[in-house]
């Protein structure tokens, strides 16, 4: 999948990875794609509820034995 921007939030628990995410969407255009691992099991249900309280879309997830990895494309208005 495309991205334009990583945010690598591995080791990191709630609320660091969500934080992260926030920030790196800040610093990005509307409609680009941000991925962001985590390995916080809690992170697939909150970026789930962050996607749908915000706006942004979460394009896809993926999940390995070690990591999850979330594909977000920003909300264009």
């Amino acid at each position: 999948m495309h991205f334009d921007k990583v945010v690598d939030a591995t080791g990191l628990n709630c609320p660091l990875p969500i934080l992260r995410c926030k920030k790196g969407l800040n610093d990005m255009a509307a409609a680009q794609v941000l991925k962001i691992i985590s390995t916080d099991p809690g992170s697939v249900k909150d970026f789930n509820a962050f996607c749908v309280q915000t706006g942004h879309e979460l394009l896809l997830l993926e999940e390995d034995e070690t990591a999850f990895t979330f594909y977000i494309k920003k909300r264009t208005s």
